[in-house]
């Protein structure tokens, strides 16, 4: 247990630019039994109660509210059962998210879901917010991936949700309720996932357009070819200035670059990368490469992967955002969001999932020139007005936390709203988990 000032600094914070609170004390149980008896104590005090993992949410879901106990659950970490016969695998909440793909990989096995924070982050993390990854547009997220989990509800009581079983119709399916809940229903102490067979083989490739409208309409023709690559990444022009100064990996000065990647049955493989590369090349790509082998795929893919890291060495403080539009949408959004940093003054660096519809507006600033949040708070604010225009959501992957939470209830309408707060009330009926976070 922590409760020194100085102790307690590394735990007011997450991977949220600009927020920050100082938690009472910060426990650290290294067992679900331990975690229902911290919860136990707290409600009985009337204490608020946050769980944390690896405080690398970009939401402000794990920030602490001043004077609260946090429950930070690195210490759960043991992967408790890969089982090959059914493919699933059974892991407490603290387990780094890549080691849950590691400890597949050794049965010939395959976990999809690859945040951009995978090497850091935890599973039980990535079930709260129902993470994505780069291969969502083939994968899916997170919660494709969940059969079952072990929580504790708001008394300190101990649920056991779902089973292996591939086909499950009985009664609600409560463990929904929690995946992306950001821990203000339950605390998930241990997770069961679904695992699938890893692919055979797997090409890279990159396309390099002089236009962002030359790369959607890409991406459009590729969907429409009934080709579902595994991943299907861009990155504008900012953002590949970026990489280049950092990673020195030889890219052009263009002005829109997507990664894609197909995966699966070799033949299948060979047929879909050489039809994608077509279809670049019919759509108005520059340029197009293929990975030779698998040190040039990595090489490749590390443009992508590397975006946030790059982006984040040009100015003092990186704001991340994640707005999700319809795929017909893209070309359009990303204008408008050019089209604001012009207007604001600002510098913004756009990446993300073309594939999925998934965009990464990164304000580069410096959170202590104030009146430059101001305009990133005005054009944050334009930036979500026209994803809700579009048909979009406020996030397609991090989740709503402190974040997002005053954009909701204009996505979501009256009455989907109210119903939020109704299962909050039903779960958590004295507001003692994580709350603030969502909505007030």
């Amino acid at each position: 247990m922590l409760t020194d000032a100085e102790d307690l600094i590394p735990y007011s914070f997450d991977g949220t630019a600009a927020l920050k609170h100082k938690p009472a004390c910060v426990a650290f149980p290294a067992s679900t039994e331990e975690v229902a008896s911290c919860v136990k104590l707290a409600a009985e005090h009337r204490v608020p109660i946050v769980t944390r993992g690896s405080g690398t949410g970009l939401s402000g879901g794990s920030v602490p509210l001043d004077g609260c106990l946090v429950l930070c659950l690195v210490k759960l970490d043991q992967i408790i059962e890969v089982d090959a016969r059914n493919l699933t695998i059974r892991a407490q909440c603290g387990v780094i998210t890549k080691e849950i793909d590691d400890a597949a990989a050794k049965h010939g096995l395959f976990y999809p879901p690859d945040p951009g924070s995978m090497k850091i982050s935890t599973i039980g993390g990535n079930v709260a917010e129902n993470s994505g990854g780069l291969r969502g547009l083939k994968y899916g997220v997170t919660r494709d991936y969940v059969m079952g989990m072990t929580v504790v509800l708001a008394d300190g009581s101990i649920a056991t949700l779902g089973n292996k079983c591939v086909k499950d119709v009985a009664g609600y399916s409560l463990k929904d309720l929690f995946i992306g809940s950001e821990g203000t229903l339950g605390i998930i102490t241990e997770v069961l996932l679904k695992l699938l067979p890893r692919p055979a083989a797997r090409r890279t490739m990159l396309a390099m357009y002089d236009s962002m409208e030359a790369a959607a309409e890409t991406v459009s023709a590729i969907i429409a070819a009934r080709i579902i690559p595994c991943t299907l990444e861009f990155l504008d022009r900012m953002t590949l200035r970026c990489v280049e100064d950092y990673a020195k990996i030889g890219l052009p000065d263009v002005e829109a670059l997507l990664l894609m990647e197909t995966d699966g049955h070799p033949a299948a493989v060979e047929d879909e990368a050489a039809r994608m590369l077509d279809i670049a090349k019919q759509n108005g790509a520059r340029e197009v490469k293929m990975a030779a082998d698998e040190a040039e795929s990595a090489r490749l893919a590390s443009a992508r992967r590397n975006a946030f890291s790059a982006l984040a060495r040009v100015k003092p403080t990186t704001i991340l955002e994640d707005v999700t539009v319809p795929r017909s949408e893209l070309a359009k959004m990303v204008k408008f969001i050019n089209d604001t940093a012009a207007k604001h003054r600002l510098l913004i660096g756009t990446f993300g999932h073309m594939g999925d519809g998934n965009l990464h507006p990164t304000f580069l600033t410096n959170e202590k020139d104030h009146e430059e949040m101001h305009r990133i708070e005005l054009a944050l604010e334009e930036i979500v007005q026209e994803t809700i225009a579009l048909g979009g959501t406020v996030t397609g992957e991090h989740g709503v936390g402190l974040a997002k939470k005053a954009f909701l209830k204009q996505q979501f309408g009256e009455a989907s709203y109210a119903l939020l707060h109704l299962v909050k009330k039903a779960l958590d009926p004295n507001a003692l988990l994580n709350p603030g976070k969502i909505f007030d």
